[in-house]
């Protein structure tokens, strides 16, 4: 998938302000460590996460992914009448039926001609949002459109506590639920446009290839539980597949753009932990230094993870004009979708 009509115009993000640190989550289960002989510290010690955020009780995805909305609205140069389309596409979402783009569209106040859908697929549905409106971008379908998503993933994690209160849970059982601990919450949201309509260089979009393989679809399941969510994870599994997928993805991904693994000036990956970074850019041959994180402070926010982490590396001056950036997503299921941006200087 080629592109030379995308820009990606303004990107901004939300964020909760309760923080729960991996000290935190770990004090919940204090009795559950004790009687397991798991170590404190461990949380964090094996996934690099010291904190991650919530959303206060019952804050609906729409909310969330509306307050981000606001925010690149407001950086925008294009007015809330002006966009063509909209896209919800978090994993979170208000109920099955209607579409949750229809409750942020309503909470934005956008125009009756503004076309609205949800894209779900896991941790890569707001990358997936951003190649379907780039591809309809790029056949004049369309000429703006506003991405959203809004992560919660404290009913997960808090029903994930209450579930490894069972004493029947061993070391080994307990180990399926581990990743649920690491999750957060937090909103992104981008304008995309026609790159001419852009005021000043921004960001291109220039390739996105895919790689899937559904042969590992079960290794990361998760479903509602009447109020509850849950999420069963085969962490091992999934870290070894993943980056499988991932070094095929690379392949495709090199042969549509020309480029090597010296060629990104920055790469931003989905943010799983220091353990999947690492395994990722010694199987691509990138270099660590590339890096730029956010796991540390945010945990995995599913779909919102890779574009705010693009958003903070924009805020923070590691990424910025006349670099070219590589997005590095891979989603349960298994899929990895990889994203070639070049920021021309003028």
């Amino acid at each position: 998938m080629l592109f030379s009509k995308v820009a990606i115009e303004s990107i901004a993000y939300a964020l909760p302000e309760e923080v729960w640190t991996s000290a935190d989550v770990e004090a919940k289960l204090a009795g559950v460590y004790e009687r397991l002989r798991l170590p404190e510290g461990r949380l964090e010690l094996m996934t690099g996460i010291r904190e991650r955020r919530f959303w206060p009780k019952g804050t609906p995805a729409s909310v969330a992914s509306a307050k981000a909305g606001e925010a690149v609205l407001a950086k925008s140069s294009f007015g809330r009448e002006s966009m063509d389309l909209l896209i919800h596409s978090a994993v979170c979402r208000d109920r099955l039926e209607p579409a949750t783009a229809s409750y942020v569209h309503g909470l934005l106040g956008l125009s009756g001609g503004t076309q609205i859908f949800d894209v779900s697929n896991a941790c890569l549905g707001f990358l997936n949002a951003m190649v379907v409106a780039a591809s309809m971008i790029e056949c004049g379908q369309i000429e703006r459109a506003l991405i959203c998503s809004g992560e919660n993933g404290r009913p997960l994690v808090e029903n994930t506590l209450a579930q490894l209160q069972n004493p029947e849970l061993t070391r080994k059982t307990i180990k399926p639920y581990f990743a649920n601990l690491t999750i957060g919450a937090g909103a992104v949201a981008a304008v995309l446009c026609r790159k001419d309509l852009a005021p000043g260089p921004r960001p291109c979009l220039r390739a996105a290839v895919v790689e899937t393989d559904t042969s590992h679809n079960q290794l990361c399941q998760g479903d509602s539980a009447g109020d509850a969510l849950e999420m069963l994870t085969d962490s091992e599994e999934l870290l070894v597949a993943g980056i499988g997928v991932a070094r095929r993805a690379w392949a495709r991904f090199t042969d549509a753009t020309g480029w090597t693994a010296e060629t990104p000036d920055r790469v931003i990956t989905h943010q799983v932990g220091k353990a999947h970074t690492r395994e990722l850019f010694n199987a691509l041959g990138l270099d660590l230094a590339k890096d730029f994180t956010t796991f540390e402070t945010l945990g995995n926010v599913g779909s919102v993870s890779c574009p705010i982490t693009l958003a903070r590396a924009m805020e923070d001056g590691a990424y910025r004009p006349g670099q070219k950036a590589a997005l590095l997503g891979i989603g349960s299921g298994l899929s990895s979708l990889m994203l070639a941006l070049d920021w021309p200087e003028s």
